[in-house]
C-alpha cells in the first residue's frame, strides 16, 4: 500500500505560480507511475500530468507549456514528486490530487487526499 501527502496548494493572483508537492510513504519501490489530477466543483476528476519512473512525461493540453512534472525522487522511505504550475488562472482553481501506481496497477491505484489552489478573481 502507497500513502501520499500533498502540499504546496494555496490562493494566488492571477497569472501567478505554484508548486505542488507530493510525498509518496509505504510500498514505493513497485511504482512505475506517478500523476497529478485535478477536480474542480461540479466537474469530474482530470489528468493535469504524469511521469513515469523511466521520465516519461504527460500534460493536459491545457496545462502544456507553462507547467512542469518533475522526476520521481526516491529513496529508503519516500518518494516525491513535484508539479510547478505558472500562469494560473480562474481555470486552474480545483482539488489537485496526487495519485500513484504500482507494478500491476493502473493508473490512480493510490490517491492522496488532495490540496486546494484557488486563484483570485
Amino acid at each position: 500500500q502507497v500513502h501520499l501527502v500533498e502540499s504546496g496548494g494555496g490562493l494566488v493572483q492571477p497569472g501567478g505560480s505554484l508548486r505542488l508537492s507530493c510525498e509518496a510513504s509505504g510500498n514505493i519501490f513497485s511504482i512505475y507511475l506517478m500523476g497529478w489530477y485535478r477536480q474542480a466543483p461540479g466537474k469530474q476528476r482530470e489528468l493535469v500530468a504524469s511521469i513515469t519512473k523511466g521520465g516519461g512525461r504527460k500534460y493536459a493540453d491545457s496545462v502544456k507549456g507553462r507547467s512542469t512534472i518533475s522526476n520521481i525522487s526516491d529513496d529508503v522511505a519516500k518518494a516525491t514528486m513535484y508539479l510547478q504550475m505558472d500562469g494560473l488562472g480562474g481555470k486552474d482553481k480545483a482539488v489537485y490530487f496526487c495519485s500513484a501506481a504500482r507494478v500491476g496497477e493502473r493508473a490512480g491505484g493510490s490517491w492522496g487526499q488532495g490540496t486546494q489552489v484557488a486563484v483570485t478573481s
